[in-house]
């Protein structure tokens, strides 16, 4: 079990240095629009349930 650990190490590591040789660098894609809304609501329907969570509890005050 071992060596073939150390054999697919030795594996990942060549061609890891394979592609450091190659000219062609990894391009990042940007996130498309559609993927940027669904971030943006999904950090509103956080803070919506988190301000409806303290306004359950109208004794207490507190801060987000």
């Amino acid at each position: 079990m071992a060596n073939h650990l150390e054999g697919l190490v030795e594996t990942i590591k060549s061609k890891v240095r394979a592609l450091k040789k190659t000219k062609k660098p990894y391009v990042k894609m940007d996130k498309s629009s559609s993927v940027k809304v669904e971030i943006r609501s999904r950090k509103a329907r956080n803070l919506i349930d988190k301000t409806l969570k303290l306004a359950d509890r109208p004794g207490k005050r507190s801060h987000f």
